[in-house]
């Protein structure tokens, strides 16, 4: 029950982070609306959140924790340190000169990345302002994720994981300030936001030197910033960076892609913000936990274990995963209404967000059982492969797009996203498969089925229900009312599906209880 526990520490903390995400992004729609200056700021801030997913959330894990374990068997407790201490001072050295370059270069990052912005020169020069205002957040985020990795391979969760949550604090901070100051709807409001997004990443910083020095895991002053150590590391990081951030490169290629209509790229952006909110609690608790599970028993060649523990996670993951992406993608539009229609946010909005949000919900299984399955790569060293895969899913995924733009707009970004997840799955778990490096025991064979079961059958109920209570959820209604039929909603998922799973034996009561009271 110890993997478990710890997929708890860090999903409990990601979900707190999605859940301030929310208010956060809320007060953003009621602000700011979908217009010029949300798309601005929206993309100003892409590329900043895009460099905390790749490091904060479990993609820079993919290579460094097993370096860490590696170097630890190798060489000890000292040898271990000093090789954090040189990850530490190249990454600084390599964020600040990346930070430098791209805050000079923010007009061709800002036309990379919405190039439809061009055609509406204000907007586009509010982007380039914003994006150069955000960018030194990179240098924090970045050591932040080194210093976090490092807690991370010596199973020291609770701070790496809950540390993330002052960007979204600080920016809800702003947001009343905003609004307090009168300032809703200007290009004042964003500017505000940019440099809140800008500090949070240094204030992050200094939490999380804390955290290592109450747990005594201090390193050397780096000696060098580049030695064969450190071009392993370089070797391993980028496809492994590459591999593990394939929702946000996708979430990447949506926006470039859905700039081209006015509006969906804030369409697109608070979708996945809801989406985030399951992906990140599931699939970024088990990626992060198992790594270094997995790394371990791969170490000590115990298969049985590894086969065990691979078991437990994929079974553990469809628990949680399949109910979401089915009750996301029945309750889409009213989901987005209760959270984002007010102020500037119009029933029109909420319409085109739903839509897109029920497309990326089918792929969010998909995502969860990517951050599964390539485990069983990074524990034994292997990111090459996966990210292979990553790209040839990011190949279709843009040709998929395109095919599906001129006609399903914003939706069929979405679409084109969770067809090339599955995709991505598909590749995976053929390899694994072949080479027999991850099987499902017998267990986890009986209950899979049985879990889709229930997830149909809460699916079904969540819909019936839904529509009898979309009158209470309108702009209209107080937000009170809102909230609470929203939240009867979702009780009546909840109730539904534990009593389908363990109705069906999706689920053991016994675990279930333990589970809870742990």
């Amino acid at each position: 029950m110890s993997l478990v526990r710890n997929f708890a520490t860090v999903g409990a903390g990601t979900a707190a982070s999605r859940l301030l995400g929310f208010l956060r992004d809320a007060g953003l729609a009621a602000s700011l609306g979908s217009g010029a200056i949300a798309d601005a700021f929206v993309i100003a801030f892409r590329l900043p959140n895009l460099f905390r997913r790749l490091f904060a959330e479990g993609a820079f894990n993919s290579a460094f924790v097993p370096l860490v374990a590696a170097h630890r068997e190798r060489e000890g407790e000292a040898g271990m340190r000093r090789f954090v201490g040189d990850a530490f001072g190249l990454m600084g050295v390599v964020l600040a000169v990346t930070t430098l370059v791209a805050m000079i270069g923010a007009p061709f990052l800002v036309r990379g990345l919405a190039p439809g912005f061009v055609l509406d020169a204000h907007k586009f020069d509010l982007a380039v302002l914003l994006t150069r205002i955000a960018l030194p957040y990179l240098v924090g985020v970045g050591l932040v994720a080194v210093l976090s990795a490092f807690l991370n391979a010596n199973k020291y969760f609770t701070a790496a994981a809950w540390v993330p949550v002052t960007l979204n604090v600080l920016l809800i901070g702003i947001i009343g300030w905003i609004h307090l100051a009168g300032w809703d709807g200007t290009e004042t409001a964003g500017v505000a936001l940019a440099v809140g997004v800008a500090v949070s990443g240094f204030v992050q910083l200094v939490l999380i030197a804390w955290a290592l020095r109450s747990h005594a895991l201090g390193f050397p002053f780096p000696r060098q910033i580049w030695n064969r150590d450190m071009a392993e590391l370089v070797r391993l990081g980028v496809p492994g960076m590459i591999a593990g951030g394939i929702a946000q490169l996708s979430a990447i290629i949506g926006t470039i892609i859905a700039s081209m209509q006015p509006g969906a790229v804030s369409w697109l952006y608070y979708a996945d913000r809801v989406y985030q909110l399951p992906l990140g609690v599931f699939g970024i608790a088990i990626g992060v936990v198992l790594l270094p599970e997995i790394t371990e028993r791969v170490q000590s060649g115990d298969e049985a274990a590894v086969a065990r523990t691979q078991s437990r996670a994929l079974e553990f993951a469809s628990l949680l995963t399949l109910p979401a992406a089915g009750a996301l993608m029945v309750a889409a539009t009213p989901i987005v209404t209760v959270l984002f229609e007010r102020g500037a946010f119009t029933a029109a909005d909420s319409r085109q967000t739903g839509h897109v949000l029920a497309a990326l919900a089918a792929g969010l299984p998909a995502y969860v059982l990517i951050k599964v399955l390539s485990t069983a790569y990074f524990a034994r060293r292997d990111t090459t492969r996966p990210m292979v895969y990553a790209l040839i899913g990011i190949v279709v995924n843009v040709a998929a797009a395109f095919a599906l733009f001129p006609s399903h707009g914003a939706t069929g970004v979405a679409i084109a996203i969770s067809l090339s997840a599955w995709l991505n799955v598909a590749l995976l778990w053929t390899h694994l498969a072949r080479k027999g490096q991850f099987t499902v025991d017998a267990v986890a064979r009986r209950r899979l089925p049985r879990i889709l079961a229930a997830t149909i059958g809460m699916a079904a109920a969540v819909h019936l229900l839904a529509m009898p209570l979309s009158a209470y959820m309108q702009a209209s209604v107080p937000a009170l009312l809102r909230f609470g039929a929203l939240g009867l909603l979702v009780a009546a998922g909840l109730a539904s599906y534990a009593a389908l799973a363990l109705l069906l034996g999706g689920a053991d009561r016994r675990e279930l209880v333990l589970l809870v009271r742990r």
